[in-house]
């Protein structure tokens, strides 16, 4: 598929935060349940969803589908961890997880954070390192999987 075809297939995306608990945050964790935990035989527990309460919830939207979504989570006034990144199966490969982390970064960077981190599946690493993310660390298991810890500098200056 050339650029132009994808451009036109993603015309009215529309990237937007969206309240905890609100419709379109209950279709984000759908989402992120069917492409994420599912498939290793795991669910959210109410503990874990009321948890994110605090964190901000990304949703790639168009027609009033989600057709993406990634969560971000303060740590402190320099860092931000962007965690939960999924896409509807029918949509990937489409360059909407690359919007997504992109607006993240830019809300990020806007709001002062100047470290990204996330927690890599291993089957996602190749993906990060093309969008200029660096491994920090050993491999280590989450959610039953291969996980290695990334990071990218946002702003000028060491954290």
């Amino acid at each position: 598929m050339s650029s132009a075809d994808r451009t036109s297939e993603l015309r009215g995306l529309v990237l937007q935060f969206v309240p905890h608990q609100s419709p379109v945050y209950w279709q984000t964790v759908a989402l992120r349940h069917e492409v994420l935990r599912k498939p290793l035989g795991l669910k959210f527990s109410d503990e874990e969803l009321l948890a994110e309460n605090e964190q901000l919830h990304l949703a790639a939207l168009k027609d009033r589908e989600v057709l993406g979504c990634l969560v971000l989570k303060p740590y402190d006034a320099d860092e931000i961890k962007m965690r939960q990144v999924a896409v509807a199966p029918k949509w990937s490969g489409k360059g909407i997880g690359q919007r997504m982390v992109a607006f993240a970064e830019q809300y990020s960077r806007q709001n002062g954070y100047k470290l990204m981190t996330l927690h890599a599946r291993q089957s996602a690493v190749a993906y990060y390192l093309k969008l200029n993310y660096e491994q920090e660390g050993e491999e280590f298991t989450e959610v039953t999987l291969p996980h290695v810890k990334m990071k990218k500098l946002l702003a000028g200056g060491d954290v």
